[in-house]
């Protein structure tokens, strides 16, 4: 089944980021960051991405904040599905991505939060030696809502990303919205796990992309995505759990799915 499989190679490639099936860049692993963790399915491929958060509060007041974020991410060739029931995992690094940037948060009211971003970063595939630099930047608006006990929060996003080759030889990039919903359960269902509050929470959120992003396959027609739709369940815990500095404040599963593609993503972080 293809959510089994998804499942085992999620959690076995916990901190890998971008792998594709071929020695050319499909589909841009410079992207990575920002597409999300997941396993995406396009024209019949499959490309892995899981990311590997990590973050350093510089600065904070009652009010704002200011973060240095350094997500670092990994990627592997040559990798089937029909290594999964032999336990077999890439063997070889094949792509890198860093993209180090800072993020302000500011509290424009009790219950409403504004943030910005911007990302510059570096990006190789180790196997074609090809060497790219990445920029990104948003801004996002959360407000939290009052239903019962669940402490709803509504999200909208505004960003872009982009990348370009050393050589020049190839550029691209995509800009998008998103809007979503995030939404806890009842009371009763929450616990204590090593004096960690974990509560359960659903999310529901839409994603438009402007200029369409391009998923490249090697071996099928390119696929144009203009928008999706994602649903999931997170954990999510009161404090970071493992190590602070990775900030993983979520754990959870979703799936994503709109224009002929579809992703099973694992979730370490705030899913909107």
């Amino acid at each position: 089944m293809v959510l089994n499989k998804s499942l085992f190679i999620c959690l076995s490639l916990l901190f890998l980021s971008s792998s594709i099936q071929a020695e050319e860049d499909f589909t841009h692993y410079a992207f990575a960051n920002y597409l999300g963790s997941g396993l995406y399915r396009t024209s019949g491929q499959n490309t892995t991405v899981v990311n590997m958060p990590m973050s350093f509060e510089l600065w904070q007041d009652d009010t704002d904040s200011l973060t240095l974020r350094t997500p670092v991410s990994l990627g592997f060739f040559n990798f089937k599905w029909d290594d999964l029931p032999e336990g077999e995992l890439p063997s070889s690094v094949g792509t890198f991505t860093f993209t180090p940037g800072v993020e302000y948060r500011t509290r424009t009211a009790e219950d409403h939060e504004l943030q910005a971003y911007f990302d510059l970063g570096y990006g190789k595939n180790l196997n074609s030696g090809n060497h790219v630099a990445i920029i990104s930047g948003g801004v996002s608006s959360l407000l939290e809502l009052e239903y019962k006990k669940s402490a709803p929060v509504w999200v909208n996003r505004l960003y872009f990303a982009g990348y370009q080759s050393f050589d020049g030889s190839q550029a691209e990039t995509y800009s998008a919205i998103q809007s979503g919903f995030d939404i806890g359960t009842d009371i009763h269902w929450r616990w204590d796990w090593l004096g960690v509050d974990v509560e359960p929470r659903v999310f529901a959120v839409g994603y438009w992309y402007f200029d369409k992003l391009r998923f490249a396959t090697p071996f099928g027609d390119d696929v144009l995505v203009s928008h999706s739709l994602e649903v999931g369940a997170t954990l999510a815990f009161s404090k970071p759990i493992l190590w602070e500095w990775m900030g993983i404040d979520r754990l959870g599963l979703s799936v994503r799915a709109g224009d002929g593609v579809q992703v099973w993503r694992l979730i370490f972080e705030f899913p909107i």
